[in-house]
């Protein structure tokens, strides 16, 4: 990989860009201001007290992912990944868009950084002692509250929450049991929320809050569908368990002869189970994250994260909330493990990987390559902004890009 001063990309022209532009485009709202990069084989993406002052990391003006001119640049101007300037080489496959200006990002060695001027700058508000954890998601619902998830076997499972903006933090779950390995959380609004467990006794455990994080408990499994032999999730991008709505939530899953995915409709409590197109059949394939605009419409993307294996029909889409699934048409070139819907326009979505980006302007059943950078997970926000975080200290945010 090249470094993030020295990267410059192409994306592509023509009418890819000029969606993408008149997707994105849109003026700020009234008073706004426009662990290794190979991780183990339960780390993902495999199927398996005060704190110190918070330092703020300041480096040179963000670097650009410059894409090629768009069809018609009077009404449609280039945009692309703008790198901003983490002073960091973790690797940040959590990640919380608040707005144009707020958001957050958690990753490898305990790091949990945030910004509030739009990326300019990123203040490390790590938790003191977390160096260890390895933090594979955040949820955010400012600039001030988060809730960070750390993975691992039995203690290394742990949720800790911040209201002060990273300048103390308190963990309020830590994982006992040492047959569990937490993956990923959602939230439904700022109190309730779950986190998911690979399977414990044969069944996936649920963790569930009710006060924003400030407790947990875990769920009864007797509405949980048996899990099949080798299955687990993926803790590769924060986005294998998701929500849409107040009681709508989905699973992905891997590593077992088929990947499935799971839906509850009642916040956790039962669940059904559906098989999706993406191959699986080994630890390393399967469904690694979801994207779902409203109750019923979603999308799945994933494959094989090894570098040197294909990844054949990698993204999905359902129209009933998952109670059926459809092979994209025109499916990315190669494995992503994060997928998201962009802000204005039904239809339109972004999949992110180690080897580039896509992008869907119907609504999942055809990609196209639109930028070969390298990110593991992406976020887009109601106002318009759209940011993706991966290896190196990426963190990147989707707008226009200077022209030559």
């Amino acid at each position: 990989m090249t470094s993030m001063g020295k990267t410059r990309r192409m994306m592509s022209a023509g009418l890819v860009g000029a969606a993408l532009a008149l997707t994105l485009a849109a003026p700020a709202r009234a008073g706004e201001t426009p662990t290794a990069a190979t991780p183990d084989a339960r780390s993902a993406p495999t199927a398996h007290a005060r704190s110190a002052p918070a330092t703020e990391t300041r480096s040179a003006p963000a670097t650009e992912t410059r894409s090629a001119p768009t069809a018609d640049r009077r009404h449609a101007p280039a945009l692309g990944w703008r790198l901003t300037p983490t002073g960091t080489d973790a690797r940040f496959r959590g990640l919380a868009a608040v707005d144009r200006r707020t958001a957050w990002a958690a990753g490898s060695k305990g790091t949990v950084l945030r910004t509030t001027d739009g990326g300019r700058s990123w203040r490390n508000v790590s938790p003191p002692g977390a160096e260890g954890l390895e933090f594979r998601d955040v949820e955010a619902f400012g600039a001030r509250r988060a809730v960070v998830l750390a993975i691992g076997e039995g203690e290394a499972s742990r949720v800790l929450r911040t209201e002060d903006g990273g300048a103390t933090w308190t963990e309020s779950f830590r994982n006992t049991d040492p047959r569990a390995f937490y993956d990923c959380m959602t939230f439904f609004d700022r109190r309730n929320g779950l986190a998911m467990s690979d399977p414990v006794d044969g069944k996936y455990r649920i963790l569930s809050t009710r006060d924003g994080g400030r407790s947990w408990r875990v769920l009864p499994n007797e509405g949980m569908p048996d899990a099949l032999p080798g299955e687990a999730g993926f803790a590769a991008s924060g986005q294998c368990l998701v929500s849409a709505g107040p009681r709508d939530v989905w699973l992905a899953t891997g590593g077992a002869a088929t990947a499935r995915v799971l839906h509850s409709a009642d916040r956790g409590l039962t669940w059904t189970a559906t098989a999706s197109p993406i191959p699986a059949g080994d630890p390393a394939r399967g469904v690694f994250g979801l994207a779902f605009r409203d109750h019923a419409r979603g999308i799945a993307v994933g494959g094989d994260y090894r570098k040197d294996q294909p990844s054949p029909r990698a993204a999905a889409v359902t129209s009933d909330a998952g109670r059926t699934w459809r092979a994209s048409a025109a499916p990315p070139p190669a494995y992503r493990s994060g997928v998201a819907w962009l802000p204005y326009g039904r239809t339109s979505a972004l999949a992110v990987g180690p080897t580039g980006t896509d992008l869907t302007t119907d609504g999942g059943r055809t990609w196209r390559t639109v930028d070969t950078g390298s990110y593991d997970t992406v976020d887009c926000t109601p106002d318009g902004s759209c940011w993706a975080s991966g290896e190196q200290g990426r963190v990147a945010r989707l707008g226009p890009l200077r022209q030559d």
